[in-house]
């Protein structure tokens, strides 16, 4: 398995920060077991690759109010490890999709290339799109200590409000899907940013099926969080 680093330009709530993010095919990245411990800034790169290159408006709250901060010492390097096994349990199930570690989080991007997509206008769970998301609840179900961030996007095309509330339907059916397949709805928070986090080109075909996505930020809830400081003594 191949690492690389890839730079994110972000801005979130008025601040603009430089980030480095580290594409993951995940265990065999040395950095993220240390990260925890090295690492004690608020989680604004996973922000960022959730929402893309560009800064925007939308959605129905701040990002970093969901995300929080990234977890030092010890017990971020314990939370390292698990974070760790669970992305490479999700690249291994779904291997078209683009999966990262970014703190203290996995960042999952699906697309067409992923098998979890949606036409033009449209924010239903297609039988393709099932499968891939029926491999991801069988993920999710053996780590129960995570939450989820459900995040949509459009492309250009068509009224701007209207894609806000169309990226709004696709994070809802995403999540509502999952609940669906047995997972606690408690777990999952979703946001949307219609059109305005483009991450690929809407002049072109191909640029506006990417861009018609849905990112996951999987991340420790409060359990995991304090099981890891209890058992590292922090």
């Amino acid at each position: 398995m191949k690492t690389y680093l890839k730079q994110i330009t972000t801005m979130v709530i008025a601040v603009s920060v430089m980030f480095t993010m580290t594409n993951c095919e995940s265990v065999q990245n040395a950095n993220n077991k240390q990260k925890g411990a090295a690492i004690g800034a608020a989680s604004g790169a996973i922000i960022g690759a959730i929402i893309g290159n560009n800064a925007g408006k939308g959605g129905n709250g701040e990002l970093g109010a969901v995300i929080g901060g990234v977890i030092g010492g010890g017990a971020g390097v314990l939370i390292g490890n698990k974070m760790d096994k669970q992305a490479q349990r999700i690249e291994d199930e779904i291997p078209g999709a683009q999966v990262e570690r970014v703190d203290n989080g996995i960042v999952v991007t699906f697309d067409e290339n992923s098998g979890v997509y949606f036409d033009t206008n449209k924010y239903n769970i297609n039988s393709a799109s099932q499968v891939t998301l029926d491999k991801l609840s069988k993920v999710l179900k053996e780590y129960p200590d995570t939450n989820v961030l459900v995040v949509g996007h459009t492309d250009s095309t068509g009224d701007a409000s209207y894609n806000m509330t169309l990226s709004k339907n696709r994070a809802n059916s995403v999540r509502d899907y999952f609940v669906s397949q047995g997972l606690s709805s408690s777990r999952f928070t979703t946001n949307w940013f219609g059109e305005t986090q483009p991450m690929y080109d809407n002049g072109t075909s191909e640029g506006r099926s990417k861009n018609r996505r849905v990112n996951l930020a999987i991340l420790p809830n409060e359990k995991m969080v304090e099981d890891a400081k209890n058992e590292s003594g922090n």
